[in-house]
């Protein structure tokens, strides 16, 4: 049963051809990073297929094509993992029941 709803703005063949796109890197596509980021493929889509998607809809249309949005972490991968312990332990909680400012 085919699906309700708006038909993609990108045909078949365009998919295809943004997936080689994809695959081939940010480089080949002349950008000068070494990863994609998605306002960098929303950008790729415009420019290649006059095709214009928000930036917060760009992982949708990743995700249609078989590909995962990957996220960066929250923590810094050399941080001592002690030590953010007890700082979130001991000194977070601390800023957190701080009595509020009064008006001078």
């Amino acid at each position: 049963m085919p699906r309700s709803g708006r038909a993609p703005k990108l045909g078949e063949a365009q998919q295809q051809e943004l997936i080689t796109l994809i695959e081939a890197g940010p480089q080949s596509a002349g950008y000068g990073a070494g990863i994609w980021t998605g306002p960098m493929i929303g950008d790729l889509i415009l420019h290649d297929f006059g095709v214009r998607y928000h930036n917060h809809h760009v992982p949708w249309v990743l995700h249609r094509l078989g590909f995962s949005v990957q996220r960066p972490r929250k923590r810094l991968a050399r941080a001592d993992l002690e030590k953010q312990e007890i700082w979130l332990r001991e000194a977070f909680p601390a800023l957190n029941n701080r009595p509020p400012a009064t008006a001078e």
